[in-house]
């Protein structure tokens, strides 16, 4: 039985999330349990069919696993299939992940997954309604709270989609906020690919794991002030040019210009600018008038 306390927050307030405020489609009152996502919690939904195959719940749960690991907070719809694996997924990591339900929050559709909401709450996520706690979940809210989903999120990751998939109005209305929309590909004729496929056709970005999003995401998530994992999460799990990086201005002591990098690393200009913005998100080092040193503790 989940214990913690229904709590409100409306669009004038300041614990309203700054992302989906901007949104038009808004909700004037939410009920929340749990705590909502700070204006500087990189957040990312992760959304696909009920009815996904294993192999879709395997790379669900994996790229939410991922993406939290690098401090992202994933957010779902709390369904069957690819939701509730990457709610787990995120789980996984001890990390936080945001569940938008269909239904008021004096009870957890589907009943099922009872379990993993209380989970999500003592994991410090959250549990997000825009509907009275006693409202049961009627077809339509489905497609309705999808806007929420999209509007709390930097970006959203479609993972086994069909043609009449609610994940595509996800996708949609991420797409008309101006928001990052990925789409992991499937096989030709598998019909829970369908969707996933006209979305590529219509343009969105066809990714095949986390690390083709964060390529992608990066600029995005400094441009808004966010913030990756903590820089003891990250100094473990750096790529080979990031850690050559790191060294090298450990091995300093000074602060260097990307130029000085480039001859010390033999790493091309690219590699680097793009291998500092990461190193900047992972809080691991910091930039004064062009020169880039290790952070201070």
């Amino acid at each position: 039985m989940i214990d913690f306390k229904i709590n409100t927050v409306s669009l004038g307030d300041e614990a309203y999330p700054l992302l989906l405020r901007e949104t038009k489609g808004a909700p004037i009152k939410m009920f929340y349990r749990g705590i909502l996502p700070s204006a500087k919690e990189p957040t990312i939904a992760i959304v696909g069919t009920r009815k996904a195959t294993e192999e879709g719940k395997i790379v669900a749960s994996k790229i939410s696993e991922e993406l939290s690991r690098e401090g992202f907070t994933v957010i779902s719809g709390l369904a069957m299939g690819i939701d509730s694996a990457a709610h787990l997924g995120a789980l996984k990591t001890k990390g936080k992940t945001i569940a938008v339900l269909a239904n008021g929050l004096k009870s957890v559709y589907p009943a099922l997954n009872e379990r993993l909401a209380s989970d999500i709450l003592e994991n410090g996520g959250s549990l997000i309604s825009e509907y009275q706690p006693e409202e049961p979940p009627y077809q339509s809210r489905f497609l309705e709270r999808n806007r929420i989903i999209a509007g709390l999120s930097v970006a959203t990751v479609v993972i086994e989609a069909p043609i009449k998939s609610g994940a595509l109005t996800t996708a949609r209305f991420a797409a008309e906020e101006g928001r990052d929309v990925f789409v992991v590909p499937g096989r030709v004729r598998d019909k829970n690919y369908e969707g996933s496929h006209l979305l590529i056709r219509n343009g969105a970005r066809l990714v095949s794991g986390s690390k083709d999003i964060l390529d992608d995401i990066f600029q995005t998530i400094q441009d808004l002030g966010m913030k990756l994992g903590s820089s003891t999460e990250r100094a473990g799990s750096l790529d080979d040019s990031e850690t050559l990086l790191l060294l090298s201005l450990e091995k300093s002591g000074i602060p260097l210009t990307i130029d000085n990098l480039a001859e010390i690393t033999h790493l091309e200009i690219h590699i680097i600018n793009k291998k500092l913005t990461f190193l900047l998100l992972y809080g691991l080092i910091e930039e004064k008038a062009g020169k880039f040193g290790i952070k201070k503790k």
